[in-house]
């Protein structure tokens, strides 16, 4: 996709995701790499009113604590959480695209500071059998950041504490997909434990049903 392309296509995920109830409000963010930069959303703008030209552009490369008139374009302030969407996107090349949001399961297992173990064999997706959850520090801190990296080796995915939870994939379809099979596998969860308990697989039985999925092409984009 070109750079207009991508812009759009971050405004429609954004739209689509208030739609569907993963995310509420402008609380989500979504970043694209583009080249050299990456596109991600502006603070504090309604998806509805957001427009093609609103969309942030942040340069990839170089150590940036602050962002200064160089590092970005963009007629409004990008996400206040654009530190780990850079630091994702620099630390892991194979991913292009992450998904920020405050979905109701995820955010509830988060605010219990509670890992996601292999309850359903549809977490061997997101790389291992567990999905982390990264210890609490300030929306918007380069701790933050350092959180969800270490949360995420291995893993295109976490929860971060008390918060909500991060997803990401070598496309932006991708990185969607995961953020619904991560609430997904969060409700399964929080309904088993409603129960007493839950049954979890085993990490044989995690990387055996990753095997099968990968020689299936299953889950792929």
């Amino acid at each position: 996709m070109d750079d207009l392309e991508i812009r759009q296509a971050i405004i429609d995920q954004c739209r689509w995701m208030n739609a569907s109830g993963l995310n509420t409000g402008t609380s989500g963010n979504i970043s694209v790499r583009d080249g050299a930069r990456m596109l991600i959303t502006p603070s504090a703008t309604g998806y509805d009113a957001m427009t093609p030209d609103m969309i942030c552009s942040i340069r990839l490369d170089g150590e940036i604590e602050t962002l200064g008139d160089a590092d970005w374009d963009g007629p409004k302030k990008p996400s206040s959480e654009w530190r780990f969407h850079r630091d994702v996107l620099r630390a892991r090349p194979e991913m292009n695209a992450v998904v920020h949001v405050h979905s109701p399961y995820c955010t509830t297992l988060s605010i219990c500071r509670q890992d996601i173990p292999a309850v359903h064999y549809m977490i061997a997706v997101f790389g291992g059998p567990t999905i982390r959850c990264a210890r609490y520090e300030r929306f918007g801190s380069q701790a933050l950041s350092d959180a969800a990296l270490e949360a995420m080796a291995g893993r295109s995915a976490c929860l971060l504490a008390n918060h909500g939870m991060i997803a990401a994939g070598p496309t932006l379809d991708r990185a969607m997909w995961l953020a619904v099979e991560l609430e997904t596998l969060a409700r399964q969860y929080w309904g088993a434990r409603l129960f007493g308990g839950e049954a979890v697989l085993s990490d044989a039985e995690v990387a055996e049903a990753a095997e099968a999925m990968a020689a299936r092409g299953y889950g792929q984009s």
